[in-house]
């Protein structure tokens, strides 16, 4: 919250905005890189390691973008009362 007590709109936007980025760069990066695998011939164990380094980005994305959803309806449920 800001000082004025109203939400930080523009730290929510940062997050969100980060955060979409991460997800459309991951996905990208993945699809590029199990072409480039399989064409190059690499070994299964990095196939895995590219699958596990996307989902942890994209996990991070998701609790992100939660902690962001969360705190939008805890001031929403703030600015009712």
């Amino acid at each position: 919250m800001s000082v004025a007590g109203k939400p930080d709109r523009e730290a929510d936007r940062a997050q969100t905005r980060l955060a979409s980025i991460v997800i459309a760069v991951a996905m990208l990066l993945w699809l590029a890189l199990s072409f480039l695998g399989g064409e190059l011939g690499l070994a299964p164990r990095f196939a895995i390691l590219l699958d596990m380094l996307c989902l942890a980005a994209l996990g991070w994305a998701l609790v992100t973008l939660f902690l962001v959803w969360r705190r939008r309806e805890t001031d929403r449920g703030a600015d009712k009362e």
